[in-house]
């Protein structure tokens, strides 16, 4: 293990809930519920238009487009001094990373050349996202988990339809 990932470790434990809520929980899952979310119109959309290849490097590009973007507005958005959010590079890091791992999750069906076959499982793979958010709410956040799971299943439905009729356009 690295320096700074001993660092880290050592941080995580030493922390308070609070802490670890605000430094690293909160950005983690600000970046796993728009990597989820934001990536599905494009990847079901290039699916839908042009097959598995596609779905798989639009999806792919999205998340990691979407991992840097938001990788740096989390930095760049508070240097944590005054709010005690932590290192703003390290709450960059982990939202980006969080981002890029919710963003490229639903792309690796696109694997399956057959795109009627990768759909369905691309489909699972976002279902268990959602769900693994909801969970993270309630753990963490404690939020309701059936109110989690209406929120989130409603964010990605609202834009996977937004992809699948742009797909069927």
């Amino acid at each position: 293990m690295t320096e700074a990932a001993q660092g880290l470790v050592a941080r995580w434990k030493d922390a308070d809930d609070r802490a670890r809520l605000l430094q690293v929980i909160q950005p983690g899952l600000v970046g796993l519920i728009d990597g989820t979310v934001s990536t599905l119109a494009p990847i079901f959309a290039a699916a839908y238009l042009s097959g598995s290849r596609t779905a798989l490097l639009v999806g792919l590009a999205t998340a990691l487009g979407a991992a840097i973007s938001m990788g740096i507005s989390e930095a760049l958005s508070d240097d944590g001094e005054l709010t005690g959010r932590g290192n703003s590079l390290t709450r960059g890091i982990i939202t980006g990373a969080a981002t890029f791992v919710g963003g490229s999750l639903h792309s690796l069906p696109f694997l399956i050349h057959d795109v009627h076959k990768a759909l369905p499982v691309a489909y699972a793979v976002v279902a268990v996202e959602l769900l693994t958010i909801a969970w993270v709410r309630k753990r963490f956040l404690k939020a309701s988990l059936a109110q989690s799971l209406v929120q989130v299943t409603m964010a990605g439905v609202i834009v996977a339809g937004v992809g699948i009729a742009l797909g069927h356009a």
